[in-house]
């Protein structure tokens, strides 16, 4: 058997990394080093997606993977920490950091960059999957998600707290991506075939509320998601 090498992989608690990781570890490639996630460290919450550390680190639990946290505030210098975090690992021998991007290809282009200049180089193992194909893809492999936040400028609000399931999909307006690739919506993974057990966890009811980090300034239909 050959050897399986060592990667990172960028996660986000949500259904394209989760993806992601099945696809590599499915392919027989990679061992995975850690998962590597983005946390705002005055809410205590994965960056973006707004879902509470807690159940971030019961998801890494239940995959028996290591967990590697990127503690954010407003004044981050991002570059400067990605590069501290991966210096930790680069120094192990570990070379190539997953990403789930689909298809913006300028944030393809901003990672390669970034990677290249700290000595790593970048995989996208779901890079130009058809989104449609790839939401049923992730429903029939038996992952469960819940939609943790939605663009209130995209989609109503009562869309944040719903499964993401094939009726979520159906009604998903024209023009909105099923991955929501394009911000907007987002999801958090807490059962399938990966996990040893489902993450307990109880929905309030979504609310609207503003987002504001470097770079976004928007208002979110946000769902949140209370450690069960």
């Amino acid at each position: 058997m050959a050897t399986q090498e060592k990667i990172l992989i960028s996660w986000s608690g949500g259904k394209d990394s989760c993806l992601m990781l099945h696809e590599a570890l499915k392919s027989g490639k990679y061992e995975v080093a850690a998962l590597v996630c983005m946390v705002k460290e005055e809410e205590q919450r994965i960056s973006m997606h707004g879902v509470p550390v807690q159940l971030l680190d019961r998801q890494a639990e239940s995959l028996g993977l290591r967990l590697e946290k990127i503690f954010t505030t407003q004044v981050l210098n991002y570059e400067a920490v990605m590069e501290r975090v991966v210096s930790k690992f680069s120094g192990k021998g570990i070379q190539k950091f997953a990403y789930g991007d689909l298809f913006l290809q300028d944030i393809r282009d901003y990672r390669i960059k970034l990677h290249a200049r700290i000595g790593m180089e970048c995989l996208f193992p779901i890079w130009k999957r058809d989104t449609t194909a790839f939401a049923q893809d992730f429903i029939s492999a038996g992952y469960r998600a819940i939609v943790s936040c939605v663009d209130a400028k995209k989609l109503d609000i009562s869309f944040a707290g719903r499964l993401y399931d094939s009726s979520f999909l159906k009604d998903l307006p024209p023009g909105v991506d099923p991955c929501g690739e394009n911000g907007e919506f987002h999801t958090f993974v807490f059962d399938g075939p990966l996990f040893k057990h489902a993450i307990g966890f109880s929905p309030a009811p979504p609310v609207l509320t503003r987002f504001e980090e470097p770079g976004h300034d928007f208002q979110l239909g946000f769902c949140d998601l209370v450690p069960a």
